[in-house]
């Protein structure tokens, strides 16, 4: 009987220890910087700081724009922007991020697209400067290019 509750004790220590060294272990960050401003030129809709926000699960990534800069040109509803973000990638060609995702906005709102997805391999090193954002709005498309490189600089997918 003793020799039972010495292992059955032993089982049960690893078994808190191993579950103390999930609970305290940190988690992995899957894409670096999470996120990135850029200046934006949307040509008459007009410009100013944007900021990026990425995520990543696996090789599926998202990437959501804010910018209080950049604002509604009129009410838009929610959802309802068609909006497409092309970023270049510094091993060669482009990775495109798109959705109809965006919150209600009235004129003069910030404006909001994302999350947009999009697909990720692991080591891609993504740069807003050099690619663009459409977004088609009442069928009217309004393209927005950064300026300059993004800060702190590229998103770096695991």
């Amino acid at each position: 009987m003793r020799g039972t509750r010495s292992g059955t004790g032993a089982a049960l220590a690893a078994g808190a220890l191993a579950l103390a060294g999930l609970v305290f272990a940190p988690a992995a960050v899957a894409v670096a910087p999470t996120t990135a401003t850029i200046e934006a030129d949307c040509g008459f809709f007009g410009g100013g700081e944007a900021t990026l926000t990425a995520t990543q699960d696996g090789t599926a990534a998202t990437m959501t724009l804010t910018s209080s800069a950049i604002t509604a040109p009129v009410g838009l509803g929610e959802d309802s922007i068609d909006s497409v973000l092309t970023l270049v990638n510094a091993g060669g060609g482009t990775v495109v991020f798109s959705g109809t995702e965006n919150p209600a906005m009235e004129a003069g709102d910030p404006v909001q697209v994302g999350p947009l997805d999009g697909t990720v391999a692991s080591g891609d090193s993504l740069e807003a400067y050099g690619g663009s954002l459409t977004m088609t709005v009442f069928g009217i498309t309004i393209t927005c290019t950064a300026t300059g490189p993004q800060s702190p600089g590229p998103f770096v997918f695991d």
